[in-house]
């Protein structure tokens, strides 16, 4: 029997392993929709918050003064378990590709002790002027900084 090419396609729960930084971020009461766990939108939002928290701690981003901005200009998530308030979301961060002027970054929320990732997504950052709002070259302290959270092998 031949393989199924939609297997391999499909996305699969990652453990923490598979990622080079983690970033905590504790869940609030207004995160949970009337379902009772964390609303799809807020996956987002907590990628969002890893990368740019991680940015910022590394002095390599600054969101009011600097001359570079990161762009957002695709996301996605795979959802696999619930999260739900009050838990601690472990955010596990690696680079999955690093370009010219962006970086797509892979993300694992993994809700309190968990072993495998509640969800797992991608995030695409285009770095660009400030004022112009046009695509320039990762300054190289950024593209220091990203290289370090490179993925790990699989």
């Amino acid at each position: 029997m031949s393989p199924n090419p939609d297997e391999a396609q499909r996305p699969r729960r990652l453990p923490r392993s598979q990622f080079a930084h983690f970033q905590t971020i504790e869940t609030r009461w207004m995160d949970n929709d009337v379902y009772g766990h964390v609303n799809n939108v807020v996956h987002y939002s907590l990628f969002d918050t890893a990368v740019n928290r991680t940015l910022i701690e590394a002095g390599v981003l600054d969101i009011h003064g600097g001359s570079v901005i990161g762009l957002v200009v695709h996301t996605q998530c795979h959802y696999f378990d619930s999260i739900a308030f009050p838990q601690t979301v472990h955010a596990g961060l690696r680079v999955d590709h690093l370009g010219r002027s962006s970086v797509r970054y892979e993300l694992g929320l993994f809700a309190d002790d968990t072993p495998l990732a509640a969800a797992v997504g991608q995030f695409t950052h285009v770095y660009v002027d400030r004022a112009t709002r046009r695509p320039v070259p990762l300054p190289p302290a950024l593209r220091t900084a990203l290289e370090s959270l490179s993925r790990k092998p699989a």
